[in-house]
């Protein structure tokens, strides 16, 4: 560190000891000055670091946080939508039974009804054969009746 003696000296000039004692005490307050300035500094830049340190450690928690609820409110539409969706599929499941169960029912009154269908038309078939084999019994008997009487 160059010192005002030694600038004085490079200058070609010889300080009394009273420009000396001045100069000495002059650069005492310079450098303590400084020191102190260098400590300030020191010190605000070690304060600053520790505030951006604590603002930092407070923006991840904060950030933590947001994507924590971000997370939390998409999961819980998507958790909401996948409950809907086995609810449906449960549905659609029991759907499809009971539809099959009445597809079956459906099949038996339609066989039911066919062969209801089919006893009422072979009863109006035997219905009418018997009123034909009526109608020739007594065509029968009329003719024996009439052949009967012809003979006596």
């Amino acid at each position: 560190m160059n010192t005002p003696m030694s600038l004085s000296a490079a200058r070609g000039r010889v300080l009394s000891f009273t420009e000396k004692d001045k100069t000495d005490e002059e650069s005492g307050t310079l450098e303590s000055s400084l020191l102190q300035l260098i400590d300030d500094n020191r010190r605000s830049s070690l304060q600053l670091r520790e505030k951006t340190e604590r603002s930092r450690k407070e923006a991840i928690r904060h950030g933590a946080r947001t994507a924590d609820l971000l997370v939390k409110a998409v999961n819980g539409g998507v958790e909401e939508c996948f409950i809907n969706e086995k609810r449906i599929e449960t549905e659609i499941r029991n759907l499809a039974v009971t539809v099959a169960r009445f597809g079956k029912q459906t099949d038996q009154w339609l066989a039911a009804t066919h062969a209801v269908n089919s006893a009422v038309k072979e009863i109006g078939d035997f219905e009418n054969w018997m009123t034909t084999m009526e109608f020739d019994c007594k065509k029968i008997t009329a003719a024996i009746c009439n052949i009967h009487e012809d003979h006596h």
